[in-house]
């Protein structure tokens, strides 16, 4: 079955002191940056593999070397991260009608399988999510975007997932679950990842900083 949604990524541009600050320490600002950095290029190239009707980046902060061609970038909006979220939706869905699938830059492992299944499923289901190890979420695909999914969620608490999946229960719909994947956000997350993915860009850059 063909793909009918768009993929989306959040993400902040990675300058040292405002990215994966967690990171610090065991990893000085510019090291954690570029890691940052990887992570989001590994996740640009892999969305840039995959089947989408669109892929747009809503970026807190220039573009860089790390941008890939073929990407519709649109500023995020919002002070709070469940209303930048939810305009980076709104966004998207005004510019083309189609579903949307939003992801971070907080999972280099992910692969164009995984994204593939995602866009698939808002074929035949409401929503799609990915849960992740520490309890938010990497993926949430939306069939019908609506900033009320979203708002009020509580955001970077251990317990997010399950407010979101309430939400999403509340309006009673569908959805396609997703395997679990680790969010980089300690050194600890970092070690575990780039062992899950150790040809990625973030893998080198870790071993690198890591000789």
């Amino acid at each position: 079955m063909p793909s009918r949604a768009q993929i989306l990524v959040l993400a902040k541009e990675p300058v040292p002191g405002r990215v994966k600050t967690r990171l610090t320490p065991p990893f000085t600002p510019g090291e954690a940056a570029a890691l940052a950095e990887a992570a989001l290029a590994d996740t640009l190239h892999t969305v840039a593999a995959s089947p989408a009707t669109q892929r747009l980046l809503a970026l807190d902060g220039l573009p860089g070397a790390w941008l890939p061609a073929g990407y519709v970038i649109i500023p995020q909006r919002g002070d709070s991260l469940d209303e930048r979220l939810a305009a980076a939706f709104t966004d998207a869905h005004r510019l083309r009608s189609d579903p949307v699938v939003l992801i971070g830059m907080d999972t280099p492992q992910i692969t164009a399988d995984l994204l593939t299944e995602a866009t698939r499923a808002l074929s035949e289901y409401d929503a799609v999510y990915g849960p992740a190890a520490d309890g938010g979420f990497w993926l949430l695909g939306l069939r019908e975007p609506d900033p009320g999914l979203l708002l009020g969620v509580p955001m970077s608490h251990p317990e997010t997932g399950k407010h979101q999946l309430d939400r999403l229960a509340q309006a009673r719909l569908a959805v396609h679950h997703l395997p679990e994947l680790t969010d980089v956000d300690t050194g600890a997350d970092a070690a575990r990842v780039a062992a899950q993915a150790p040809h990625t860009r973030f893998a080198a850059v870790l071993r690198a900083l890591n000789r």
